[in-house]
C-alpha cells in the first residue's frame, strides 16, 4: 500500500479539523465512525394473532429466493467504536428439501461495489486493491452446503436456532465458515439472520492500520435475509 493510500484516513481527519471546534468534531466521528445501523429481519416479527398455524416440511420443500429486503452486514471495529458496512445488493437462492437433506444448498452473491458505511471516501478506500480489490474480484459468495437444526415442521412465527456451514469467497479465496442463525416462517416468507466471523488475513488482507485509528483483525459478517418461493 502506497503511502497516500494509507493515510486516506489522516487526510479526511485533517480536512475536517480545519472547520474547528464542535464542527470539527462532527466531522471527525462521521468520518471515522459508524454511520450504519444494522436492522435484524427479526425485529419486526410478531407473533400471529389466534392460534399458531403449523407448515409441513412438504410446503416448504421447494425453490427459494432471496428478496429486495435483504441485505448483508460487514462490522470493523476499530479503536473508536465498531463501524458497520451494509450491502443490499444480494442475490441468492436456497433448495430446500426436507426428506433428502443432504441435498440441500442454498448461494448468495453480494455486488462489493455496494458496499456502504455513509462515508463514500472510506467506502473507495476498502474497494481498492489493497482490500476487496473490487475491480478484480467484483462479488463476494457464500455457498452453503450443510443445515442443522432445521425442524420438520414449522410453527408461524416461531424462531427457529440452526447452523448453517459452507465456503464463502471473498477475492477468489475460499474459506470454510459457520453462521449461527435464527430462521422463521412468517406470512409465506423465510426469514434468516445469521452471524459468522472471519478475518482480513483469511482473504489475503492487511487490516487497516494508521497513526489516527487502530482496526482489529476479525470481520462479522451478518445476514439478514428475507426469501420466498420461486
Amino acid at each position: 500500500m502506497n503511502k497516500k493510500k494509507r493515510n486516506w484516513i489522516i487526510a479526511g481527519a485533517a480536512a475536517a479539523l480545519i472547520v474547528g471546534g464542535t464542527a470539527a468534531y462532527g466531522g471527525i466521528n462521521n468520518f471515522l465512525g459508524n454511520n450504519v445501523e444494522i436492522e435484524s429481519v427479526m425485529s419486526g416479527n410478531t407473533e400471529p394473532s389466534g392460534e399458531a398455524q403449523t407448515v409441513s416440511s412438504e410446503e416448504l420443500t421447494g425453490a427459494w429466493a432471496l428478496q429486495d429486503e435483504s441485505k448483508v452486514y460487514w462490522s470493523i471495529t476499530t479503536s473508536q467504536e465498531t463501524v458497520n458496512f451494509v450491502n443490499d445488493a444480494v442475490t441468492g437462492s436456497w433448495s430446500i428439501d426436507f426428506e433428502a437433506p443432504e441435498s440441500m444448498s442454498a448461494e448468495g452473491i453480494m455486488d462489493m461495489s455496494a458496499l456502504d458505511s455513509g462515508n463514500a471516501q472510506r467506502d473507495d478506500h476498502l474497494q481498492e486493491s489493497d482490500f476487496f480489490d473490487v475491480a478484480a474480484y467484483p462479488e463476494a459468495t457464500f455457498t452453503a452446503d450443510t443445515f442443522t437444526g432445521l425442524p420438520e415442521e414449522w410453527t408461524e412465527g416461531e424462531v427457529v436456532p440452526v447452523t448453517i456451514e459452507g465456503t464463502m469467497t471473498v477475492r477468489g479465496i475460499e474459506k470454510d465458515v459457520t453462521f449461527f442463525s435464527e430462521v422463521s416462517y412468517q406470512e409465506g416468507n423465510l426469514l434468516l439472520s445469521g452471524q459468522t466471523e472471519v478475518t482480513f488475513d483469511d482473504f489475503g488482507m492487511e487490516n487497516p492500520h494508521n497513526v489516527v485509528v487502530e482496526t482489529e483483525n476479525d470481520v462479522n459478517v451478518r445476514l439478514e435475509l428475507v426469501l420466498s418461493q420461486s
